[in-house]
Formats: C-alpha cells, sequence, structure tokens
C-alpha cells in the first residue's frame, strides 16, 4: 500500500511501506531519488524508460573499475540534472502567472509629525529668552504649540489635495485603460512586454483587440541530448530525434506566444482578444542579411484561457484547444515549424515590417 503527492509541476513524492521516494522533473527526463538507488526515467510519447544509478549493491572492497564506473554514472547523472533544467525551463515558460492589473491608489503624502513641527518652533520662540523669565517662557511655548499645530493641519490639508489630484490623474489613465483607449494600452502594454526574456512589443489596438509581436529563439538554442537508456538498460545521454528537437521546438514558441497573450491580458484589462505573432531570424541571404520570418500567428480570446490548467497542459495543447485561430507551416513527418509565406498570410505585413532583428551589415544600393 502507498501514496503519491504532487508537490509542484514535475515533482511527485510517493511513499510505500518500504521507503519514501521523490520524482523530479518531466516525462522527457524524469531523475527519481530517494529509498532504494538513484534512477533516471525518460520517454518523449508513448514509451517510457527507466534506468538505475550506481554501482553494485555487494558489499566489500571497490575496485578501480567500479570506481570508474560509478564517477561515469555521477557525471552522466549530472549531465541530465543540467539536461532537465534546461528541459523544464522551456515546458514552463507558457506557466508564468500574472496578476491581474487593478485600479491603482495613490499613495499618502507624508507628513512631519506634529511633535517634531512643536520641537522646532519651541526651540526658535525660546531662543533670546532667559531661563529665568518662566511667565515669558510660557507664553512663548504656548505660541509656539499653536503655530506648529497649524502648520501641522495645513501640511495635512495640503497633502490631501495632493493625493486626491494624483488618485484623479491615476483613475482618469485606469479609465481610459479599461476603455481600451489605443494610445493608453498601447504605452502599458509596451512598459510591461519591456523586461521580458523574449523581447516582444504590441503592434496595435482595434476596439478591444490588440495585437503584438514576440521574438522567438532559433530550434539551435534547443538541448541537443536527452537522458536515455541502452539496450542494457543502462543511463545514457542521447542525440535527440529530429521529432524530438521539432516537438520541444514547437513547445518553445507556443510557450513565449502564449506568456505574451497572458501578460497582456493581465495588464490590460479591457482587452477580450489579442493576436500574437512569434518571429525569429532567418538563415543569411546572399547579401549576408538576415531577414525577419514568422513561424507562429495565434489569435486568443480571454475568455478561452479560463479555466485552463496550466500546471498540466503544455503549451502546443493549450494553442491547439484555446486559439480562435492558429496559423502554422509544419512539414515532414517531424511536423517541424517552418516560416510563414507573407504572400499567403498577408495579415503578417505589419509584424514583419514593424521589427528589425537583423543588426547585420547594410545592403548595397
Amino acid at each position: 500500500m502507498g501514496f503519491s503527492i504532487k508537490l509542484a509541476p514535475g515533482v511527485r513524492i510517493r511513499a510505500s511501506s518500504r521507503c519514501i521516494r521523490t520524482s523530479v522533473g518531466p516525462r522527457i527526463a524524469r531523475v527519481h531519488v530517494g529509498g532504494g538507488r538513484t534512477g533516471v526515467s525518460t520517454g518523449l510519447g508513448p514509451v517510457g524508460f527507466y534506468t538505475s544509478l550506481g554501482g553494485s549493491s555487494r558489499r566489500g572492497g571497490v575496485s578501480t573499475n567500479a570506481a570508474s564506473r560509478s564517477l561515469t554514472a555521477a557525471a552522466k547523472a549530472d549531465q541530465a540534472q543540467d539536461l532537465f533544467a534546461a528541459i523544464q525551463a522551456i515546458t514552463d515558460i507558457h506557466r508564468q502567472p500574472f496578476p491581474p492589473a487593478t485600479r491603482p491608489q495613490a499613495p499618502v503624502v507624508p507628513v512631519p509629525e506634529l511633535s517634531r513641527l512643536i520641537k522646532a518652533h519651541r526651540s526658535n520662540a525660546l531662543a533670546g529668552i532667559s531661563l529665568f523669565k518662566r511667565a515669558a517662557r510660557a507664553t512663548a511655548k504656548h505660541h509656539a504649540d499653536a503655530a506648529a499645530t497649524a502648520e501641522h493641519n495645513a501640511m495635512l490639508t495640503q497633502a490631501d489635495v495632493t493625493r486626491q489630484q494624483h488618485q484623479a490623474a491615476l483613475d482618469d489613465i485606469w479609465h481610459r485603460l479599461c476603455d481600451n483607449d489605443p494610445g493608453t494600452v498601447l504605452g502599458v502594454l509596451a512598459a510591461a512586454f519591456e523586461d521580458n526574456e523574449a523581447a516582444a512589443a504590441p503592434l496595435g489596438v482595434s476596439g478591444s483587440h490588440a495585437s503584438a509581436v514576440v521574438q522567438v529563439p532559433n530550434p539551435t538554442v534547443l538541448p541537443q541530448r536527452m537522458p536515455g537508456v541502452t539496450d542494457a538498460g543502462n543511463l545514457s545521454i542521447r542525440k535527440m530525434t529530429k521529432r524530438q528537437t521539432a516537438d520541444l521546438y514547437k513547445v518553445l514558441v507556443s510557450g513565449y506566444v502564449l506568456v505574451t497573450a497572458r501578460e497582456a491580458f493581465a495588464v490590460a484589462p479591457g482587452l477580450t482578444e489579442v493576436a500574437v505573432v512569434a518571429v525569429r531570424l532567418g538563415s543569411l541571404d546572399a547579401y549576408g542579411a538576415r531577414p525577419t520570418e514568422a513561424v507562429m500567428a495565434a489569435r486568443i480570446a480571454r475568455a478561452n484561457l479560463a479555466g485552463i490548467r496550466w500546471d498540466d497542459a503544455d503549451s502546443p495543447q493549450i494553442i491547439n484547444e484555446a486559439a480562435a485561430e492558429l496559423v502554422t507551416n509544419q512539414r515532414g513527418t517531424t511536423r517541424e515549424l517552418h516560416p510563414l509565406d507573407p504572400a499567403l498570410h498577408p495579415d503578417l505585413g505589419p509584424a514583419l515590417t514593424a521589427v528589425n532583428l537583423d543588426v547585420g551589415p547594410a545592403r548595397e544600393q
């Protein structure tokens, strides 16, 4: 008898009458630690493999060959962990949460404490009055306290007026944002996208619909290898197949498209739909330039993202099921993403002309 608990995406603890084991990572490269031997399982598709790490359980001395094998296994385990971290970062791109924007509140304008003002007024009022003139000093303190109180009340009144003016300005921006004023929405989106890992920029706003472009990396950034097992059941680090690379690249591109749409919906509460175009640098042309090419375009409605299981569903599945419109160019048996043809999709023109990803040499005139 036993049970298992999912602590976080990719992290699960399993308990039985014999031991407790923890599994970390996606199905493509999952590491199992705890009771028993440490092992690695892998599977991208319907078939999975598992292999344990470490040497023999026999007691006694350790031979040189056994020690060498242990070091090799440990090195492979470390490499498997690195590959897991890289793959996990890609599979988790779309899971980044974005808290929804709320009506901004103007901060309270700070005002000096009354006791500090009284102390300052008294110090000025008592300057030059002898310590032996008790009546004069008492009168001076009384007038100083009254002046300090009046000044403090005036400061409080001015601070409240200033805060109200600030709040009115914030409310004006908030109302224009909720009403989808194009200039306001574009400014807010540009500020939100500015610090993103993948460069993104808004393209336009029409009614409650917005469009944006996001730059995605080329497939060369993907891990070239993944954990696997030999025919004998030993851990190996294998080169990823073309199909696995193509699938992982679709996870990456879909993730960046989704995260761009999610952030747009979060910071612009009036938007009901966002169209996102994923672009990347193409191959060198005859002039030595690298053209900008689109590899995915998706139109996503806010309502379609409600109820998504972000911690469980992968990005291609969400894109395929939630996008009101999805445009890709997948070819061959690997279903690899290829550039979209602007001639077949003229709506991509603004996205391709609005960005210039190439910083190479200019063409000759």
